[in-house]
């Protein structure tokens, strides 16, 4: 303790000195923050919401205050092609980011278009020198749309597992999205450290719908483990290249015993399209929405394109032929 009665902490990686005494729960107000909004680690360990009024704040802390940008479930009408993952079930087979919009307006315009029920979100540390800053739950409804925390940027299981730990915490949400890169180049998943941290999270009681590689046997091995859902890549995160292996992701659908989800890699209508006449359950894109010239109008033919895509599945496509085959009979001809 300084000779002024004050004590020297860490805080979302800035150094603050605070006065001696205090607790987490006063510390949070002192900054502006709902304690019952945020969730606090200290010293690598996440401090249950229920202690951050008795907890105090020692001198050498380190501490991580997150916000969680969602939360909420929201009763919808099951429709006849309605589908369910972790026993909640949606009508839209679209999922869609929160990343690379221009602003809050123009996401939340986008995913109105895009009719999607879901959206990803990442969990960040909260701006304690600007804690009335516009968040993305002032646009986006969390009580309207569900809120899927994912681990975006984690390169190891550990910090997956701590970042889901904290937005649990948070927003107390168990349905979450799991992603492990190997790499930042390629962004392409690990998949000993995703396979690792699927099992420590579903033994912890949380659903991971897991990104992971296009490889049937990987599929398996993460629903094994505890995957609620698979979503094997298309093609590279953000590359916008399309389905690159069909017989892959078909595999994986005919395998799994829960849904399938393509994330990553769609660039167009078509690719959505693909997917969903492949038969997965359904498409999680962001780039490919926020990237278009007109994100608003792109949105709207996502939508369409998983629509159609999966009454084209639901409908079962002729047969391929080697040779033409007319389509008007020839008996009768002039």
């Amino acid at each position: 303790m300084h000779s002024d009665g004050t004590i020297s902490i860490r805080v979302n990686g800035e150094h603050r000195r605070i006065r001696d005494g205090l607790t987490l729960a006063e510390l949070a107000s002192e900054l502006g923050l709902e304690p019952a909004k945020v969730a606090v680690e200290r010293n690598l360990e996440v401090v249950p919401r229920s202690t951050l009024a008795s907890v105090k704040v020692e001198d050498g802390d380190e501490l991580e205050i997150v916000h969680f940008v969602g939360g909420g479930d929201h009763a919808t009408p099951v429709m006849d092609d309605s589908w369910t993952v972790a026993g909640r079930t949606f009508r839209s087979r679209l999922i869609v980011g929160t990343g690379k919009y221009k602003d809050f307006e123009q996401n939340a315009a986008a995913l109105e278009a895009s009719g999607a029920e879901i959206v990803t979100v990442a969990v960040r540390r909260v701006n304690v020198s600007d804690p009335k800053a516009p968040m993305l739950t002032d646009y986006i409804d969390p009580k309207r749309i569900t809120y899927l925390p994912n681990t975006a940027g984690c390169f190891n299981a550990e910090e997956a597992i701590r970042t889901l730990r904290l937005a649990r915490e948070a927003g107390g949400w168990d349905l979450v999205k799991l992603e492990v890169l190997g790499e930042a180049r390629t962004l392409y998943p690990d998949m000993v450290e995703t396979l690792r941290a699927t099992e420590v999270l579903a033994k912890e009681g949380f659903k991971p719908m897991v990104y992971c590689v296009d490889d049937p046997i990987a599929a398996k091995r993460l629903e094994d483990a505890g995957a609620v859902a698979i979503m094997p890549l298309g093609a590279p995160i953000g590359s916008g290249l399309g389905i690159q292996n069909r017989v892959t992701i078909r595999l994986i659908v005919e395998g799994a015993k829960v849904p399938v989800i393509v994330d990553a890699g769609v660039g167009t209508a078509s690719d959505a399209a693909i997917a969903m006449e492949l038969g997965c359950d359904g498409v999680l894109m962001n780039t490919a929405i926020a990237e278009a010239k007109d994100p608003i109008l792109m949105a709207a033919a996502m939508k369409a394109a998983v629509e159609g895509g999966r009454l084209s599945y639901r409908a079962g496509r002729m047969g391929i032929r080697r040779y033409a085959d007319p389509s008007s009979p020839l008996a009768g001809l002039i």
